[in-house]
């Protein structure tokens, strides 16, 4: 059975006077890209804000419906008061508010919903879009979606804390402005394309299936890669060539801390389904960590192990061209050049990466696995699914207990969703 797609639904509403001039605003968002793929806001004149908060939550349930029925929608608010209704843990007794409630149920069934409580200052994407709407009602009008720039300005990473450019999304969503029922809505196709990473990124959800063009076949859902470098050991910090040819370091004190911090940023979004790690200890020792939080166990994969530097391992840069200067200068020219000593090229490693890669899209397809590795593996992964050449792997940054990732399509298509985020560290 295939793996339901995912969207993230946040919406606020607002009054001006409780009761007074109210105002809603919602957007459905890709969990994975940050992608906005639908906005609704509506001036509803004189109501309370509670109202305008559930006919926001309504308006926001109706646009994911419309983009997918068949949708799990994880539903954030800054509204205590209707997650807890919403939720079932709280009486619904205010009797403008009963008929709101009941709609929203009605929306999808009560197993594809789940609500959770947000700050106010992580839901401004919500908030814009409804005091946009007030806006237009002060002036006798209702909000147009062609002239709103609430996805703009919620760029602020930790407002909207999704994984994309959010003015990027915007613009898409902007291109597609379409109308529905009373309210405005704006929407936007999903298509296979590189998202920027931004601060304060939360991972992670199968993304919806691609289109090459806006009438082309459902693709099915991807398998998707998030990529996890281990945390840091001691050679870390001194940036030492540190391989699969070494000492085999554990994790340093702060290497702990930083997996014990990624494995909280995981288990709270929950859509994990497998972990694959290096067999070195450090990504070992990384995994594990993450799998105490997730409930999961780790298999071992051979492919994901680090590149093997040889005579390099354990020297820094400096020392390898003090010490082996025309060989590194032949290893920084050519992706077949092989560390002094017998170890891996780039163009061997590129080889063994690839035969992971496949072995595991054939065992996970519709899947989100964790890949638990290192620097050379993942800006491989990477390298690949953007058809980059060997080059590229010199201009990449990739931090120690960073997350990045890609979706695997069914046509052969990859897109690059993430790439080394690390705003769970700090």
């Amino acid at each position: 059975m295939p793996v339901p797609r995912e969207v993230v639904v946040e919406a606020d509403g607002g009054s001006r006077g409780n009761p007074g001039p109210a105002g809603y605003g919602a957007v459905v968002l890709d969990p994975v890209s940050g992608e906005t793929l639908a906005e609704a806001a509506e001036y509803i004149g004189v109501a309370t804000n509670n109202v305008a908060e559930y006919k926001g939550l309504v308006a926001g349930l109706k646009a994911a419906h419309a983009l997918d029925p068949e949708a799990l929608v994880r539903v954030r608010m800054d509204s205590k008061l209707v997650v807890e209704q919403m939720s079932g843990r709280w009486k619904i007794k205010h009797p403008d508010m009963k008929p709101l409630a009941a709609e929203a149920a009605r929306v999808f069934p009560p197993a594809q919903v789940t609500y959770e409580w947000i700050p106010r200052e992580r839901n401004k994407h919500a908030d814009r879009l409804a005091n946009e709407a007030m806006d237009a009602g002060k002036q006798g009008k209702q909000w147009e979606p062609s002239r709103s720039t609430a996805a703009l300005d919620a760029r602020d990473a930790e407002a909207a804390r999704v994984v994309g450019d959010a003015a990027a999304g915007a613009a898409k969503a902007r291109a597609a402005l379409v109308r529905t029922g009373g309210a405005s809505v704006a929407t936007a196709p999903t298509a296979p394309a590189v998202s920027d990473a931004v601060a304060g990124a939360e991972l992670l959800a199968t993304p919806a299936a691609p289109s090459a063009g806006w009438g082309a076949p459902d693709l099915g859902l991807p398998a998707t890669f998030v990529m996890l470098r281990h945390g840091e050991t001691v050679l870390t910090p001194e940036k030492r060539f540190s391989g699969s040819g070494g000492s085999d370091p554990v994790l340093s004190a702060v290497g702990r801390r930083q997996a014990d911090a990624v494995a909280a940023a995981l288990a709270g979004r929950g859509t994990i389904q497998a972990i694959i790690s290096s067999p070195l200890r450090r990504c070992r020792e990384t995994a594990d960590a993450v799998a105490a939080k997730l409930g999961l166990g780790v298999s071992i994969e051979e492919g994901l192990r680090e590149t093997d530097f040889a005579a390099w391992e354990g020297l820094t840069y400096a020392e390898v061209r003090e010490r082996y200067p025309d060989d590194l200068e032949a290893w920084l020219a050519s992706p077949k050049a092989a560390p002094t000593g017998g170890g891996e090229s780039f163009a061997t490693v590129a080889r063994r990466v690839a035969a992971t890669r496949d072995k595991l899209l054939a065992l996970h397809q519709g899947r989100t696995i964790l890949l638990v590795t290192h620097v050379t593996p993942v800006k491989t992964l990477v390298r690949l699914a953007l058809g980059a050449p060997p080059e590229s792997l010199f201009r990449m940054e990739l931090s120690a207990a960073s997350l990045s990732a890609v979706a695997y399509y069914a046509d052969g298509n990859a897109s690059l969703r993430l790439l080394n985020d690390t705003s769970h560290l700090r």
